[in-house]
């Protein structure tokens, strides 16, 4: 453990887990975990400089067009680059393209910055996860991979049993709760070899199982106002993030709520 690592500046560079969705504020906007470390940073470091320039819905190629020589010109002490898994989740993935496109962020990204920092995403228990699972994992080998030769870390969402637990992710299924960004920014903090301020791999109490029909109608409103407007989107060639810029596009200093 490094207590005296002074970290100065951090650019979050990704999709909507990296956004913040769904760790929704009173006024509408989302935080999310990468606020919520430039936050902790911020007081142990003042004057700490933070850009998010994440966006929900990119792919992979859209976030090496888009964010990554942004993100390596800011010449940020952290980067963290989460990217790969909008690629993976859809029915159709060329994951050798994603690889490459993969590689070719990490590898303007390693060099710009301090200390690039990759994730292994957490993963939802469920079917449609499992279905996509040897997908995923490749994406995951292709991370470990590269962090071994770039110097990145790794922050193992993934390996994290609670994580999966179906209470750490929003209605929609598909994006944590502030719960799950909490822990999220707890286990990146950690692995930046900062002190830790709790253990965010730490199990929930033991849940009481819903009555049948409370479940089937939980997933009827699922697939009503989340699975078919996703699918949607998927055959007509959208994307939720259609129009949509970053919410901090400049490394600035940063005060919570800002």
């Amino acid at each position: 453990m490094h207590e005296n690592i002074d970290y100065k500046s951090l650019v979050a560079v990704g999709d909507s887990f990296t956004e913040g969705m769904s760790d929704l504020l009173p006024d509408g906007s989302y935080r999310g975990w990468a606020d919520l470390l430039a936050a902790r940073m911020t007081l142990r470091t003042p004057g700490f400089r933070y850009a998010n320039l994440a966006v929900r819905g990119k792919l992979i190629g859209q976030i090496v067009d888009e964010q990554v020589e942004t993100a390596a010109a800011m010449g940020a002490d952290v980067v963290t680059l989460v990217g790969g898994l909008n690629d993976a989740l859809r029915p159709r993935c060329d994951m050798g393209r994603v690889r490459g496109l993969l590689t070719q962020a990490v590898e303007r990204l390693a060099p710009s910055c301090g200390q690039l920092v990759l994730m292994r995403s957490p993963g939802r228990r469920g079917p449609v996860m499992e279905r996509m699972r040897p997908r995923v994992e490749a994406l995951f080998d292709c991370i470990d991979e590269l962090a071994a030769r770039h110097g990145a870390l790794v922050v193992d969402l993934y390996g994290a049993p609670v994580l999966g637990d179906p209470r750490m992710w929003d209605v929609d299924r598909l994006h944590l709760t502030d719960e799950g960004h909490r822990r999220v920014a707890e286990a990146v903090w950690q692995t930046l070899g900062l002190p830790p301020g709790s253990d965010w791999r730490a199990g929930l109490p033991d849940a009481v199982r819903p009555p049948w029909a409370a479940r089937r109608a939980a997933d009827l409103s699922f697939t009503r106002r989340h699975l078919l407007p996703w699918v949607g989107r998927r055959l007509t060639g959208r994307s939720s993030g259609d129009g949509r810029v970053a919410k901090r596009p400049e490394l600035l200093p940063y005060e919570s709520g800002a």
